[in-house]
């Protein structure tokens, strides 16, 4: 998978797994990451799907409506692509946070789904459920950050309400921050996230 790799100042922090939304490259994310952790390792991974040109993590049928055959089949890509990456660029595979947006966070939200606590932790922005219908594995004291807007047009309130309540319920730690900007990221929002990563990570 084409990706970047940025070596940090401090090796013993967690890893930031980056996962950009619909359309984005593994660029996006890398500001944002330092507005998190500056000193923090950086794995930017771009998704191996094209719609319409527009790179993606997996395919859908329609907005909103993922294509879970594929879902299942491109969590299970990226997950093995985690384990050959910590080989190559010599990193602790049990030491990665990821930090996803849109599409990102539901491929990300997906690895925890079907992999368990394959992630130290995740920051899911404007995340939707990826599986429903599924028991989750343990998750019992990972901490997952949601970030979502009382008024995103994509990611209805009830879905990051369904998903904070799986999460929950399998065990993880989950932190909730609302904001009223639609499907845009926030300032506020990452600030947030910067808090509870200190919270959990420092």
């Amino acid at each position: 998978m084409k990706h970047i790799f940025e070596q940090g100042n401090a090796t013993e922090k967690p890893v930031f797994l980056l996962l950009h939304g619909t359309g984005g490259t593994e660029q996006d994310l890398l500001p944002l990451a330092g507005m998190i952790d500056e000193q923090a390792s950086l794995l930017s991974v771009r998704g191996n799907v094209s719609e319409n040109g527009m790179p993606r993590y997996f395919r859908r049928l329609a907005e909103g409506v993922f294509d879970e055959e594929d879902l299942i089949f491109r969590t299970k890509e990226l997950h093995e692509f985690l384990e050959e990456s910590s080989t190559d660029h010599s990193f602790d595979r049990e030491n990665m946070v990821a930090v996803g947006y849109s599409n990102g966070a539901n491929i990300a939200g997906s690895l925890l789904f079907h992999y368990g606590k394959t992630l130290k932790g995740a920051v899911l922005l404007h995340p939707m459920v990826p599986r429903r219908g599924i028991e989750l594995p343990d998750l019992t004291g990972l901490p997952v950050f949601i970030g979502a807007g009382t008024n995103d047009p994509i990611c209805p309130a009830s879905e990051t309400e369904d998903l904070a309540e799986l999460l929950k319920n399998a065990g993880a730690e989950v932190e909730v921050f609302w904001a009223d900007q639609g499907h845009q990221l926030t300032r506020d929002e990452i600030t947030q996230a910067r808090q509870w990563y200190e919270k959990h990570f420092s």
